[in-house]
């Protein structure tokens, strides 16, 4: 996203026209004597002077031969002034259009620095716009309500199509500044094997590892945080052919449902449709979301060393370590899955699980 700084932007651009009497008035020439000199209608002289006429390129050649002024002068004379009138037209449109902002978690988007500190309620439209890339709010419901969207299920939160498109883009404008190879499968089946052991790292080590890690096979990593009316923890979409874009909130705050999230979002990219947008935390399960949460858990723990740890260990903080360890794999992954699947009580094992916290992605 281009940013534009101490931009100045006159409260009031004189036509071009009263430039223009001034420059005749100098030179003791009346509107008649310029249209005989210029071979035009005095009408259209006293028009531009009256700024109900524009000063065309054509005449603007004509008035540098008459008067010695570069027609360069007159062609961005007219543009500013030009400018200057849309930019009015628009700050009335947009101001209508604050209800249309005030769907939107402003606020949260300001203190995430995604946008600017609106200065008036038209510049709240504006920066929403700017944002999501688009010249109108119409705009903006062609381009983002045309995302198919399959939910993963969440009894608790639905969330606001604003709220997470909001999020969404957020990871889309991340995923444009992220360099990465085109998408090749073989090489992300490879990353996904590596980054098991990325587990163990606290954020600060695994985030730039993991996010390097999956653009080497075209696949970009986006670190988001979560926001108000937006409650999801994942979401997979293809931004092209050959580049998938994974993104993340840490919304349970907790290793083991970070990392599930993660490889959940990965089998969308290595098993399912280029053309849907998965979004974990949404209403409405399906076939596609249950299929992510079996590549997920199988990746994590292959069933068959579950199996035999579940046939040979009596369960015990320490034996959970012990087999963690041999799977290369963080503790708190194996508990929250033992607890997931009713093994474990949810108030068992929950101090082999690491808080986490973003790293200023």
């Amino acid at each position: 996203m281009t940013e534009v700084l101490n931009q100045y932007e006159p409260d009031r651009v004189s036509p071009p026209g009263d430039t223009l009497l001034e420059s005749i008035e100098a030179l003791g020439m009346s509107q008649a004597e310029l249209a005989e000199r210029l071979g035009r209608p005095k009408k259209t002289i006293n028009e531009i002077i009256q700024a109900k006429a524009a000063i065309t390129p054509e005449t603007a050649l004509q008035l540098e031969a008459v008067l010695g002024v570069p027609a360069e002068f007159w062609i961005n004379r007219e543009a500013r002034y030009r400018e200057f009138l849309a930019r009015q037209q628009e700050e009335s449109a947009l101001a209508n259009e604050t209800a249309w902002a005030r769907q939107f978690p402003v606020r949260a988007m300001v203190d995430r620095g995604w946008i600017a500190e609106p200065a008036s309620r038209a510049d709240r439209v504006r920066e929403v716009l700017r944002f999501f890339g688009v010249a109108s709010p119409q705009a903006w419901e062609e381009t983002w309500t045309r995302l198919e969207v399959a939910f993963r299920r969440s009894t608790k939160a639905r969330g606001d199509r604003h709220a997470i498109a909001a999020w969404l883009r957020r990871g889309e404008i991340a995923a444009q500044k992220t360099e990465c190879a085109p998408y090749d499968l073989d090489r992300f089946k490879r990353a996904l094997e590596s980054a098991r052991a990325l587990t163990n790292e606290p954020p600060e080590a695994f985030q730039p590892k993991l996010t390097e890690l999956f653009a080497s096979a075209g696949v970009v990593v986006a670190w988001v945080p979560e926001i108000p009316r937006a409650p999801v923890s994942g979401a997979t979409r293809w931004l092209g052919s050959d580049k998938a874009l994974i993104q993340v909130s840490l919304r349970y705050r907790t290793d083991d449902q970070l990392w599930f999230s993660i490889f959940h979002e990965a089998a969308h990219v290595v098993k399912h449709p280029r053309r849907v947008v998965f979004i974990e935390g949404g209403d409405q399960e399906s076939e596609e979301e249950r299929e992510a949460d079996q590549f997920a858990a199988a990746t994590l723990i292959p069933p068959d060393r579950m199996e035999g740890f579940l046939a040979r260990r009596q369960l015990s903080l320490l034996s959970l370590r012990t087999f963690a360890r041999h799977l290369g794999i963080a503790p708190g992954i194996v508990v929250g899955r033992l607890q997931h699947d009713g093994i474990l009580p949810y108030t068992v094992g929950n101090g082999l699980k690491r808080r986490l916290q973003w790293v200023d992605a």
